[in-house]
């Protein structure tokens, strides 16, 4: 099967991945507000006066085909957590990246990162047949590059000056991959890691 353009939901025992809305503009920004993620120097998370923006900038990829942007929902009750995307969608060479990931701080270090990664993986490889699927953070961000590392993915290199951040900083961006040989070991790795990772807040 070849990428297509059409946006699946990805649907695992707790987690949904839906096409993300414009009606989810409050949603994202009440998600972000758990620990005011905003405020990161590294990422680029919607307030309330980005949100609009944001979702914008969202939907352009996808009408040209190159992104597929989701809303982060836990299936129990329905709540937006976060948000995540597929990107560099490029069907030729059958290869795109993961990014723009983000989640609400009471929900990271659980199972949420570990089976979204899980069920965008599974779909990028066994549905859409990528031979490459690559991810990309920040240099300074420590906690996201042994998240990805955790993945099963490899470490490439560093792009100087990759991007400029919406603070005017310069970016050195850190690029990891996973191919398509080595995916049925991390699908593994990843499914045994969800069996014993925390499941979400207690308080």
């Amino acid at each position: 099967m070849s990428l297509v353009q059409s946006q699946p939901s990805l649907t695992g025992p707790r987690l949904l991945l839906r096409p993300l809305l414009a009606s989810d503009a409050a949603a994202l920004v009440e998600a972000a507000s758990d620990g005011e993620l905003w405020k990161l120097p590294f990422t680029v998370v919607p307030s309330a006066e980005t949100v609009d923006a944001y979702i914008g900038n969202a939907f352009a990829g996808r009408e040209a085909g190159t992104v597929m942007p989701f809303a982060t929902v836990l299936r129990e009750t329905g709540k937006v957590i976060g948000s995540t995307r597929f990107w560099k969608i490029d069907r030729v060479n059958r290869k795109l990246e993961i990014g723009s990931t983000w989640i609400s701080a009471s929900w990271q270090k659980t199972f949420v990162n570990t089976e979204a990664k899980l069920l965008m993986l599974r779909y990028a490889f066994e549905e859409l047949q990528c031979v490459r699927v690559q991810l990309t953070t920040d240099e300074i961000n420590a906690k996201s590059r042994a998240a990805i590392l955790r993945l099963g993915a490899k470490q490439e290199g560093i792009v100087r000056n990759e991007r400029i951040m919406p603070d005017g900083r310069k970016r050195n961006s850190v690029r990891f991959s996973i191919i398509d040989d080595e995916w049925p070991e991390v699908r593994r790795n990843l499914e045994a890691r969800l069996a014993t990772t925390a499941q979400g807040p207690t308080g």
